[in-house]
Formats: C-alpha cells, sequence, structure tokens
C-alpha cells in the first residue's frame, strides 16, 4: 500500500490518496521517513534483519537443507537467543524452507531359499558405544547414463555414517566394498559389535556372511514382513535422497559419487540430528571418548 501511495503521489498527492485508502497520512510518512534513515526504523525491525542475515548464512552453510527446527537449533549452538516463532517468521518472509523427504522406495530383494541369521535387534536401534551396532542398507540414483547404486554403513550410537560406495552395479561386491570402508575406518576391537541389514540377497550372500565372521562380527538380519526391520538405515537413505539426489539430475556415477563424498563429510560432522541431541555425529562420538577418558583420570 505504501509503494502505492509513493508511486502516485506526485501525481494525486498524499493525502487525497489516504482519504481514499485505509491509512493515516502520518503513517505513511513516518515509513517513509524510516525508508531514508533505517536508524528511524525500531529495534525489532533492526533486530530481524541482522537476524535474518544469519538464518541465511546457516541455510546456506548447510547445502539449504535445513528447515525452521534445525536453522533454529544452529542458531542456539551459535550463541543467538533467538525464539522458534521468529526464525519461522522470518524465513517465511524470506521464501526460505528446507527440504521434504519423500516416500522410501524398496531396493533390496530377498530370496526365501536363503538361509538368513536371526534378528538380534528387534527395530531396536539404540546403542551404549560406538562400534556397538551397525546397520547397512542400499538405495538407487537415476542418471543419465543409467542406475546407480549407493550403500551405506551406519554406526547406530551417533547415527555416524562409517562406510559408504556408489557402484554401477548392485552385485554383492558394492556393499562388501562399503563394509570393508567401515571396517578401515572403525577397527573394531572390542567385540560384541552386531551388523544388522534386511534380507536383501547381498547381505544374506555367502561373501558377506563369510567377511563378517571374519572379523568377528555378529550378523542380524530383519524379520520377514517387517516394514520397520532396518527402519534406521532407511531413514538415512531417505535423508540422503531428500537432500542430495532429489535436488538435481545427474549426468554420471562420478557426479553422484562426488556429491555422496561431500554429503557425508557434512553429516558427520555439521549435520545436526534430533534423536542424538541435536548435535552433529562426531560430536556425539567425541563427547563419548572425552567421557570415558574422564571416568579413567578420576579413576
Amino acid at each position: 500500500m505504501t509503494a502505492f501511495i509513493a508511486e502516485h503521489s506526485d501525481s494525486y498527492g498524499v493525502e487525497p490518496i489516504c482519504k481514499v485508502l485505509p491509512i493515516a497520512p502520518s503513517t505513511y510518512y513516518a515509513h517513509a521517513a524510516r525508508r531514508a534513515d533505517p536508524e528511524l526504523r525500531s529495534n525489532r525491525a533492526r533486530r530481524d534483519d541482522a537476524l535474518c542475515g544469519e538464518i541465511r548464512r546457516v541455510w546456506d552453510a548447510n547445502k539449504q537443507v535445513y528447515g525452521v527446527r534445525k536453522v533454529w537449533r544452529q542458531l542456539l549452538r551459535e550463541g543467538f537467543h533467538v525464539a522458534r516463532c521468529t526464525v519461522a517468521r522470518l524465513m517465511k518472509r524470506r521464501g526460505l524452507v528446507g527440504v521434504i523427504r519423500g516416500k522410501v522406495v524398496k531396493t533390496t530383494h530377498s530370496d526365501k531359499a536363503i538361509p538368513c541369521p536371526r534378528d538380534q535387534v528387534n527395530r531396536q536401534f539404540r546403542a551404549e558405544r560406538p562400534n556397538l551396532l551397525w546397520v547397512s542398507d542400499f538405495t538407487y540414483v537415476s542418471t543419465w547414463q543409467g542406475f546407480v547404486y549407493v550403500a551405506f554403513v551406519i554406526d547406530v550410537f551417533a547415527r555416524r555414517i562409517v562406510g559408504w560406495k556408489v557402484s554401477s552395479s548392485a552385485r554383492t561386491d558394492f556393499v562388501l566394498d562399503a563394509l570393508e570402508q567401515a571396517l578401515y575406518a572403525r577397527q573394531p576391537t572390542q567385540g560384541g559389535l552386531i551388523h544388522h541389514s534386511d534380507r536383501g540377497v547381498q547381505y544374506v550372500s555367502i561373501r558377506y556372511t563369510e567377511r563378517l565372521a571374519e572379523a568377528g562380527i555378529e550378523p542380524s538380519v530383519g524379520s520377514v514382513g517387517d516394514s520397520y526391520d532396518n527402519a534406521l538405515a532407511e531413514s538415512i537413505n531417505g535423508l540422503y535422497k531428500a537432500e542430495v539426489i532429489h535436488r538435481r539430475s545427474w549426468a554420471s556415477r562420478e557426479a553422484v559419487e562426488l556429491a555422496t563424498l561431500e554429503w557425508v563429510d557434512w553429516f558427520n560432522h555439521h549435520r545436526l540430528l534430533g534423536p542424538i541431541g541435536n548435535v552433529p555425529p562426531a560430536e556425539a562420538e567425541a563427547a563419548y571418548y572425552q567421557q570415558i577418558r574422564e571416568l579413567a583420570m578420576a579413576a
């Protein structure tokens, strides 16, 4: 309304226009004065401007995938005392929105003729320490050159991705490569580590099962007809698809591989996860090991 008055004031005058529109001339003049001199703006307006810059910075720094809750949480971590409703209002003003996850698509297929290990997790995806429970799954990505497949191995304690692999084939070799990366990165030595997956033929194959046994890892496979038998791994797949894959088209496997590398590093070291206290996975693990060191020193 004020823009309309400013545009036509030279032709008709401010007061005549204000007589027709439901606005007082003093209100328009006050608005015009604030536009000419930002120092006349209210404290709230000036604070909103400053917060908008910080909100945009956080949103951009986190791959433009954060919604209101995650942006608000990150601002709190950085020492900004701001209400969630304020973040929501300012994000709406600037047109900033987070990504929305789609439906989960089943990618693994089971073979009922293949014997499977028993389910040792029973949908209880919790672990008291790192390297106690890993979950694995893979998903697919459509590229201009055909489908590629992406496998993840996740440590349940802090939801940290400890192994991953992008491949043009969905054979057992590719999920084995993700497992090998996890074994190399984590070097599990405490014992008692359980590896859980669904009943996909890649995960119950003889080669995969033998590699788990060789590493001293107990296999666990989800129960038949249970849509939540590997829910945590499927949740990570859903985040990956929403935050990376569904936001653009992909020319090749190499492009998907590079984007996955960048996302995994960001996910592990920067992405805030609600189930572990709204901190990144690496920070949650570091806090655990720090607590262990402090307890050892106190003893």
